[in-house]
């Protein structure tokens, strides 16, 4: 990466109309349902495979500056139900940020069990797949894990990879490499699914404001 000498100044003027400047990611905004998700993950025993259904809402957020550096992206939440149980499988929330000066593209990943995750990769504004990783070690894109989860099931690499489809649907297919403790060789933790849009995404908080105070009497 160049960095500029001055770190300080922002971008002016910026664009607060988030969903027009998302890039490849304008395609995720809006809420989604899958009823076909696939996970395999370790057991005592050996791997266990279990169907999900799953709920992601995706919303814009303002653009986020680091100085000259511009974002513009999606806060996310993720629920995971299993037909077994009525608790969720898998909780998880985080950003999709765009940047559009460089086509950088980040997913961070927090899971209330105690870890997170920046996973990054690079695509264009049109682009039909992203494939972003993320490796244990890395203080840029990394991951960071509770002592227990360190210890015994070690999280080494993460990599996700969209796919958009012409129907506005998509899917995806995470692969988290394990290191189980006790096992001579590392697990491939996989999960998979394909998400159909159930809602359109609402206007990041800014640009509600600025599209409010234009549509006022006297504007």
């Amino acid at each position: 990466m160049d960095i500029p000498d001055d770190i300080f100044t922002e971008p002016d003027p910026i664009d607060a109309d988030t969903l027009t400047n998302l890039g490849p990611l304008r395609r995720l905004a809006g809420i989604w349902e899958g009823h076909r998700g696939v996970d395999l993950n370790p057991k005592a025993d050996g791997p266990e495979q279990r169907a999900y259904y799953e709920r992601i809402e995706m919303q814009p957020i303002d653009p986020q500056t680091n100085g000259p550096q511009l974002f513009y992206g999606l806060r996310y939440h993720v629920h995971i139900n299993t037909p077994e149980e009525e608790i969720a499988f898998h909780d998880q929330v985080g950003y999709w940020l765009w940047e559009p000066a460089t086509g950088l593209i980040l997913q961070t990943v927090a899971i209330p069990r105690g870890q997170v995750a920046i996973a990054a990769g690079h695509a264009e504004p049109n682009a039909t797949k992203l494939v972003l990783t993320a490796n244990r070690g890395q203080t840029e894109y990394g991951i960071c894990s509770t002592t227990f989860l360190e210890l015994a099931f070690r999280t080494d690499s993460y990599r996700i990879e969209v796919d958009f489809h012409d129907d506005g649907s998509w899917s995806y297919v995470s692969d988290t490499t394990l290191q189980v403790r006790g096992r001579d060789e590392p697990f491939l933790h996989r999960d998979r699914n394909s998400l159909t849009k159930i809602a359109e995404p609402d206007l990041n908080p800014w640009a509600r404001i600025v599209r409010e105070a234009k549509t006022k009497p006297g504007k």
